[in-house]
């Protein structure tokens, strides 16, 4: 259980972070920094507890690259949708629950970014926090936020740079994404998740 809690924490403030500083009054050019730094810190936090994935699309690469047990698959990741739901309730709040228009992403240039840059976040995940090659290290919880800062900086004007299905739960409650548009994220996000395990699993046949 205490693996669970975690995880819906690091998810909690993930997403209301990114709730907070993009929607006006926020954070502005500087919103992808601090969404990055929050995974950051809260991938230190929690990684020693349940690995902080805190993203459906990580949980699922270490699963395929043989670091998670099956049985804990579908609770990490009802957790992190649980997450992100109640983050952006939250966010609504705080913020008053303004009136937002939802992105309308062109779909093929969003779904590459977010498979692209899914993949590399899941990629680093797995090369910083999971491989005997680079085991204690002290740099994977900053490895990984700033792979979300890169992404979010670089894509985050394609597809609103989620690379998380949890993230997309989130921003799709709180007015930043249509509901119809969510299947972007999901597909991209799990398919950019699984391809970047089995890319792990190629260049590292020896784990």
């Amino acid at each position: 259980m205490n693996k669970y809690i975690v995880e819906f924490i690091g998810t909690f403030f993930l997403v209301m972070v990114v709730g907070l500083t993009v929607i006006d009054p926020g954070a502005g050019i500087l919103a992808p920094l601090a969404i990055g730094c929050t995974l950051m810190i809260m991938v230190y936090a929690g990684g020693p507890i349940s690995g902080g994935h805190y993203n459906p699309a990580v949980t699922l690469g270490v699963w395929i690259r043989g670091k998670l047990e099956t049985k804990e698959v579908l609770p990490y990741m009802l957790m992190q949708v649980f997450g992100g739901l109640i983050a952006a309730l939250v966010v609504g709040f705080q913020k008053g629950n303004p009136v937002l228009t939802a992105m309308t992403p062109d779909v093929t240039k969003a779904l590459l970014n977010e498979f692209l840059f899914t993949f590399a976040l899941v990629y680093v995940v797995l090369n910083t926090a999971t491989s005997k090659k680079s085991a204690g290290n002290s740099y994977f919880g900053l490895s990984i936020g700033f792979t979300v800062v890169v992404g979010a900086f670089a894509g985050g004007g394609i597809s609103g740079g989620a690379y998380n299905p949890a993230v997309a739960v989130g921003i799709t409650t709180m007015g930043l994404v249509s509901f119809g548009n969510i299947w972007i994220y999901l597909v991209g996000n799990f398919v950019g998740g699984a391809a970047a395990a089995a890319i792990y699993k190629v260049v590292n046949p020896d784990e």
